[in-house]
Formats: structure tokens, C-alpha cells, sequence
């Protein structure tokens, strides 16, 4: 079995090369000479020689087969780039609403392997898997989106993007055909957890069943992320553990070939049901092959199981290394199987030990397991340590395999007999309940959790891991090592909370949030805090959450103040989520303009607890050591010329925000109010050349702009715009380019 293991790891070991590392045109070249590596070791002792054929074989197959995969399948697809027509498609699944009508995976006609992301109409909606859609169609590459690389879609199979230019026609296509079941089943079992269970218990148990979160309410899923319980939503390992659990307690716990021989198709049919997401698959896989072990009377190896699931998935698609998914869900089961077995073996030791003390030991060895190779990805991908995550999932994880377990069999017997699945949902419903409850407390408690954008954390996070690798290699076999360990790192966390806290020194602290398309500027003095705006145009960022991430790092607790210059939606997105994580004490905002942005805005507040006030006229507020003039309107015409300015000064130093104004709003600013020269402007919305007239730079003598753009398709910022800024003598800092921008102003003493 080890044999499969070197083999199996050393190709998953050559992909990723190949996806982070190797150009492609190293690729084949990179392949001939691990083959000839592999050749010359058959000059080396025999039992170097048998391992390093092995893995030189596999490296040299894993090369390859990356280049012939892009070559044979990407390639082709690529080709149809930028390229506009007539397209035959074919439904892989049901389709999803989005902010402009609905998307639906979809095999193109003409090409036998990968996958497209068709976007048309909400009529998309209706569709079952397997129809066919006949359109015009614009296609773009699914892995270059307006200059930025990006690999969600291409982990999944996806290498186009097709835009619907006309309206589609359907077809009936192969939707009764077998392989479209699972999803249709899945959809069934959706729809009949929607009529046995209410309000937000039915998208949980749908998110936990099915990984499909599209029913979980924004302020359950902030909740269950900040207590570090949101991977009980990503259906994986522990999921399909739950299942096999299910399958053996039917079986009979000691009838292990049995168990096997119902566990299998059972594992394959709940990865087709999912959606045969690499998580997914990589533990049917894994767990399929443990149990099938005793049928060909083979011993199970977890770790050549961990790394054949690997092979199997990187083997379908090179592409999935990419897959955030993917590696999360192996770093935590490569944590479970080298880490928790020894921490368990240190916690209890050679002293027998009560059951509670056990049950506590194997919790919390398993959590710390899971977390050691998954903290440095979810750092690097979600910018989050949630500190609370032994103690969450210590209360919470029996109860999600309760209520997976109970829920899957309350949905059984719904389908059977709908009071009979009523009766059975009682105890998943209340077990929903207490997790969902435990979430939202567990969310509130200070310090909950940490935020990458205290800049130092991610240097504790190096000398924390230093430290328990040192301890790792001490010849001592005591676990004094450890808590020594644990001790001084706990030590330099309080301190870096501290320092992080401590870098807003300034009389005033401004940080334009890289939110992408929209605008969030948060003003910090003397321990008060104001955001100016908090939304975002790309529906892949949350402006709140970014907003709350900065203010928690600072030791905010209570915003002082929430300013909104307009109601447009990459100005107001964020609102929800921000107010969900972060009490605000007053909300400062336009009495006209927007529409249902407006109403979801107001909205938000209310939630919160607080009532907007509307600007009329000059208003004057204390921020600390600062002061923040807020402008009513000046203009008339639509949102953004009905918009507030605010001014935000600290002795002789001043800062400025427009708004989305136009030229001819600034210059309506300009006459109305005795404006002073700024030392910091940010520019006029997000660098159109309809915004930061010649006038508005002329009358105010900007020394610094700041620009909050992301990635559009307005062209922002413009060129003219950016000629204006230089040729007034203005330093330009660009969210796109420079990410979150940090300005410090202080009165001269």
C-alpha cells in the first residue's frame, strides 16, 4: 500500500508544481527529465532505487498529463475567448440567481471535456439538468476576468464564460436521463426540507445536507463564521463520515464486509447528490477505500488512502489543485492523521483517565488537528484566526452529526409520509436551533476571533509555528515542552492585539478599504471611529466584512458614526454585514435619491437598532481630536448629485470625500462652501472622468488622492483623470494597485 502512496503523492506533488511553479512551456521539457532521473536510478541501492523510480515516474506522468490537459482540453476552449456566436449548451446542473438574472454549468456542444458558465435570463431558473439552451453568445476566458487571473471557475471545470447576447431558446435535451437524477434528488430533497422544517432551521439543515448555503440567512452565516463553525456547511470529510457512521450503525457495527459492500454506493451516490465537489469526493474516495480494505483482505492505510482520493481528483482535473476546497479539506485530514494521535497521546499520557477527561482530550486534539495546516490557508484566504474554534466545535460538532444523521432520515420519511417527516424533524430542528444560538453567542464574545489586517499577525503566525516545531524536535518527551510553547505564544499574541491596536497613533487615521469596485473610508482619532460609505460593486466581496475586520483590529467595539454620501449600491452593499458584527451608534445619511438600495440600507440600520438621520444642512461632528463636517446635497438630478460630502480636519490638515458627485455637483460644492486645500482627496467616484473637475483640483490644491476602484468595466479609473492628479502634482494611491491605503495626519505642535 505504501508503494500506491509514494506514487499517488509524488503525481499530486508534480501538479501543483505545475499549477503554482512551472510555466507551461517548462512542463514537457520538466517531464523527459524526471524520466531520465528516474532512469539513472537504477545506479542507486535497491532500496533507494525502488522509491525513486516511483517517484520520478509519477512526477514525470503528473507533468505531462498537466500539459496534455491544457493542450487538449483548456486550449481549444480558450480559443473561443473574446469570440461572439451562435452556441448549443447542455444543463450540467440547476441554475442559480445572480444580481442580474441567473447562471447555469454547461457542456458545450462540439467539445467532450470541461465545462462552461452560461449567464442569461432569470427564465434560466426553470430549467431542469440536462435541457439544452440554443443562444448567441459573447465568451470570455474563465480564467482571466478584466486582466485579473482568478481560478474558482477553472478548479471547477470551468474555462468559459458565456454571455447570452439574445433570448435563449430550450430544448427538452436528456433531462429524464439517468445521470441527472442525484440532482434532481437533490432538489427534491431541498424542496421537501423547505416544507418540514421553518425559517432559518430550513437552509441550515439544507446547507448542511447538500453544501448548498444559498438558503442560509447572512446573519446565520456571518455568526457560524466568526465562531469558526462555518466548514460544518462545507460538505466533506465530516460530513460523509456522519454518513458512513449512519450505514455502519445499520449494518451491524461488527459486520465490516457488509458494511463495505452498503457504504460504498452509498458514499458515491451522496458525491453525486453534492454536486462531486473535490471535498467531497476526496473523502467518499478515501473513506471508500478504508472500508473496502477487508474485501480484498488488506489492512486499511489512512494515508494512502488520503493520497489516492488526491490522485483521482487531480487526475480528472489538474486544474482542482487550485480549489480552496481542496486544500483545506486535505490539510485538515493530513492534521488528523500525523497531528491529533499525538496530541491525544500527550494529553492523557500513561495515567488512566476519566471518560469526561478523554472526551475533552479527543475534542480538542481533533480540532487542533484539523486547524495546524489549515490556519496558514484560511489566513492567506479569509484573513481570519478564530480563536474560539476548540470551544465552538466542542459544543457544537456532536450536535451537527446528530442533526445530519436525523435530518437525513427525517427527509426520507417526509417522502414517504409528510407527518411522519414532521415528527422526525423535531429533534434536528431544536439541535439546528441550539447550534445556530450557539454561533451568534459565541460570535459576541471579545476577542472571538483575530483579523489578518492587523498587519503583525501574520509574523505571530510564523513565530507561533516556530515555536511548536522547535518543542517538536526537543529530545524531552514531556509535555512541559509544549506548554512552554503554548505559554510564550499566547504571551506575543496579547502583545501583537496590542501593537495592532497601537499603529493608530495619528491625531487622524484614514484607511481607504480595498472593498474592489466601491468605497469604504474609515476615520479613526483618539479611540472614535467613522466609515464613510461601505459597499462594493463585485458581488465576490463584503464590504461589512472588510469594514468590521479593520475596526475590530484597531479594538473598535461600538462605530461611532456611519456616514453614507449616496444610496448606489458599491457605497451601501455592506451595511448588513457590517451591522450584524458591530454596534453602530448613529447613521448619517442623504433624505433622496436610491431606490431599493436605499430601502435595504435603511433597512440594515433599523436591524441595528438605529434610525438614520437625514443630512439637510451643515452638520458638525467631534471624532476625537478631529472634527467631521458633513455637506447636505447640493445637486439635483439623481443619487449621485443629491449625495453628502464630508470633511474630515485635525488642525490645518484636512481630508475630503465626494461621493459619486460629477463635475457639475463639485462645482455647485465649490460655490456653496468655503472649502479649504486638502492635503488628501479621495477621488470622486472611483476615478470616472466625469469627477475630480480641473475646477474641484485648482480650488483645492490636493497633495494626495486616493483612488477606491476594483475591478470594472466602466473603465475607472479613466485616464483624464489620472492626468489631472499629475499634472496638479498629487500622489496617487489606487486600491487596485496598492490595496488598503493607511494616511496618518497630524496638527503641527
Amino acid at each position: 500500500m505504501r508503494k500506491l502512496a509514494f506514487f499517488t503523492g509524488a503525481f499530486s506533488l508534480g501538479i501543483f508544481l505545475a499549477q503554482y511553479l512551472l510555466p507551461l512551456k517548462w512542463l514537457l521539457p520538466g517531464a523527459f527529465v524526471c524520466l531520465g532521473l528516474g532512469w539513472g536510478s537504477f545506479y542507486l541501492p535497491w532500496e533507494v532505487r525502488r522509491r525513486s523510480v516511483i517517484i520520478c515516474a509519477a512526477l514525470s506522468l503528473a507533468l505531462g498529463w498537466n500539459w496534455l490537459y491544457v493542450r487538449q482540453v483548456q486550449g481549444p476552449m480558450e480559443a473561443m475567448a473574446d469570440t461572439e456566436g451562435p452556441a448549443v449548451m447542455t444543463l450540467c446542473g440547476y441554475a442559480e440567481e445572480t444580481d442580474y438574472g441567473a447562471r447555469a454549468a454547461v457542456k458545450l456542444e462540439g467539445f467532450s471535456h470541461g465545462r462552461a458558465m452560461f449567464y442569461g435570463d432569470l427564465s434560466l431558473l426553470e430549467l431542469e439538468p440536462g435541457q439544452t439552451v440554443s443562444a448567441r453568445v459573447k465568451f470570455q476566458s474563465a480564467a482571466r476576468v478584466r486582466d485579473t487571473d482568478i481560478t474558482n471557475f477553472t478548479s471547477k471545470g470551468v474555462f468559459l464564460l458565456a454571455y447570452g447576447r439574445e433570448t435563449a431558446i430550450y430544448g427538452p435535451g436528456t433531462m429524464g436521463a439517468l445521470r441527472w437524477w442525484p440532482a434532481r434528488l437533490g432538489r427534491a430533497a431541498a424542496e421537501k426540507m423547505g416544507e418540514l422544517y421553518q425559517g432559518g432551521t430550513a437552509g441550515f439543515l439544507t446547507a448542511i445536507l447538500t453544501g448548498d448555503k444559498s438558503g442560509l440567512t447572512e446573519q446565520d452565516g456571518i455568526a457560524l463564521s466568526e465562531a469558526g463553525l462555518y466548514h460544518m456547511m462545507a460538505v466533506s470529510g465530516m460530513h460523509c463520515g456522519f454518513l458512513l457512521a449512519l450505514v455502519t450503525l445499520a449494518a451491524g457495527r461488527h459486520r465490516r464486509r457488509l458494511t463495505a459492500v452498503a457504504a460504498i454506493p452509498a458514499l458515491a451516490f451522496y458525491a453525486l447528490l453534492t454536486g462531486g465537489s473535490p471535498s467531497v469526493v476526496r473523502a467518499c474516495i478515501m473513506l471508500a477505500l478504508l472500508v473496502a480494505a477487508p474485501l480484498f483482505h488488506r489492512d486499511s492505510d489512512p494515508v494512502t488512502s488520503l493520497t489516492a482520493a488526491l490522485f483521482l481528483i487531480l487526475l480528472n482535473n489538474p486544474f482542482a489543485a487550485a480549489a480552496v476546497s481542496l486544500q483545506l479539506s486535505f490539510a485538515a485530514m493530513a492534521g488528523l492523521l500525523w497531528l491529533t494521535p499525538r496530541l491525544m497521546a500527550i494529553l492523557t499520557g500513561e495515567k488512566r483517565r476519566g471518560r469526561v477527561f478523554r472526551v475533552l482530550a479527543a475534542s480538542f486534539s481533533t480540532t487542533m488537528g484539523a486547524l495546524v495546516f489549515t490556519t496558514p490557508l484560511t489566513a492567506w484566504y479569509f484573513g481570519i484566526l478564530v480563536l474560539v474554534s476548540p470551544l465552538s466545535n466542542l459544543l457544537c460538532l456532536w450536535a451537527a452529526g446528530l442533526v445530519f444523521m436525523l435530518g437525513l432520515l427525517s427527509v426520507a420519511a417526509g417522502f414517504l409520509y409528510v407527518p411522519l417527516g414532521k415528527a422526525a424533524a423535531l429533534v434536528p430542528e431544536v439541535l439546528s436551533a441550539y447550534i445556530l444560538r450557539a454561533a451568534h453567542l459565541l460570535s459576541r464574545i471579545p476577542g472571538h476571533a483575530l483579523y489578518y489586517t492587523n498587519p503583525y499577525l501574520k509574523y505571530w503566525l510564523v513565530y507561533a509555528n516556530l515555536l511548536f516545531i522547535t518543542a517538536y524536535f526537543l529530545k524531552s518527551r514531556t509535555r512541559r515542552k509544549y506548554a512552554a510553547a503554548a505559554l510564550l505564544a499566547a504571551g506575543m499574541l496579547a502583545a501583537t492585539v496590542k501593537l495592532g491596536q497601537w499603529r493608530c497613533q495619528a491625531d487622524l487615521d484614514a484607511f481607504v478599504l480595498d472593498v474592489g469596485q466601491g468605497q469604504c473610508v474609515l476615520l479613526s482619532s483618539e479611540g472614535r471611529f467613522a466609515l464613510v460609505d461601505c459597499g462594493s460593486g463585485n458581488s465576490w466581496i463584503s464590504a461589512g466584512d472588510a469594514a468590521a475586520d479593520h475596526l475590530a483590529s484597531l479594538g473598535c467595539r461600538q462605530l461611532d458614526y456611519l456616514i453614507l454620501t449616496h444610496y448606489d449600491r458599491d457605497h451601501v452593499s455592506g451595511i448588513a454585514a457590517l451591522a450584524e458584527r458591530l454596534d453602530i451608534a448613529a447613521v448619517l445619511a442623504p433624505e433622496t435619491g436610491g431606490g431599493e438600495e436605499r430601502e435595504a440600507a435603511l433597512c440594515a440600520a433599523e436591524a441595528a437598532a438605529v434610525s438614520a438621520e437625514f443630512v439637510k444642512e451643515v452638520r458638525k461632528i467631534s471624532l476625537g481630536g478631529a472634527e467631521l463636517t458633513v455637506y447636505p446635497p447640493v445637486g439635483e438630478g439623481g443619487g449621485n448629485e443629491e449625495g453628502l460630502a464630508v470633511l474630515a480636519a485635525v488642525g490645518e490638515l484636512d481630508l475630503l470625500v465626494t461621493g459619486d458627485m460629477d463635475r457639475m455637483t463639485e462645482r455647485q460644492l465649490l460655490a456653496a462652501y468655503r472649502l479649504p486645500d486638502l492635503e488628501i482627496l479621495i477621488a470622486g467616484h472611483h476615478g470616472s472622468r466625469y469627477s475630480t473637475s480641473e475646477e474641484l483640483l485648482e480650488a483645492l490644491q490636493p497633495e494626495t488622492a486616493c483612488v477606491s476602484v476594483g475591478s470594472n468595466s466602466y473603465g475607472h479609473p479613466s485616464e483624464e483623470v489620472l492626468e489631472r492628479l499629475a499634472r496638479q502634482g498629487c500622489v496617487v494611491w489606487r486600491t487596485d494597485l496598492h490595496g488598503t491605503v493607511h494616511l496618518s495626519l497630524n496638527r503641527e505642535k
